[in-house]
């Protein structure tokens, strides 16, 4: 059983996590579309603090930190829509880093990767049941490519900052 003083201690690490992982999502929607001829492309810059508390911590952490935000995004800055299609993103892209984690067979960039395409993965899921067209689907092309660049970004600044947060002893 976890001591009370770590059990506090990792309370107080988790809800700096999804404050973190909130200002990050406010910064990227103040920040201009990547390619502005293409919607919906993102950096992801909160899924660097999920990656940190999967590896650091829990799936079950990294799901906590991961609903939270995406339930204050929506009640902050979205709607029901963003809700929908950020859950499902959220959903699949947890799940397959955490199996790709768990196999061990694939670096901190490679889940990265794999989270970033199934979050757009997702996204395009909800989009196709939504809009009752599955040509919508050929916009996973271009959507695989950008979560791929932005996979590799953030398991790369993930990576860096996991060396450190080992340290806390969390």
């Amino acid at each position: 059983m976890r001591s009370m003083k770590t059990q506090t201690k990792r309370l107080t690490f988790l809800g700096i996590a999804v404050a973190i992982a909130l200002v990050l999502s406010y910064i990227e929607m103040l920040l201009p579309p990547i390619w502005s001829a293409v919607p919906g492309i993102k950096a992801g810059l909160p899924n660097i603090v999920i990656i940190l508390v999967l590896y650091g911590l829990s799936l079950k952490d990294a799901a906590a930190v991961s609903l939270v935000r995406l339930a204050l995004v929506t009640l902050l800055f979205g709607n029901a829509m963003t809700l929908l299609y950020s859950l499902a993103g959220a959903v699949l892209s947890l799940g397959i880093m955490a199996i790709l984690k768990k196999i061990n067979s694939f670096s901190v960039v490679g889940v990265s990767i794999a989270g970033a395409v199934f979050h757009n993965l997702g996204q395009i899921i909800v989009a196709i049941i939504i809009m009752q067209t599955k040509e919508i689907g050929y916009y996973m092309i271009v959507l695989a490519f950008s979560g791929t660049i932005a996979g590799i970004f953030v398991g790369l600044l993930g990576g860096i900052l996991l060396k450190y947060f080992k340290r806390l002893k969390l």
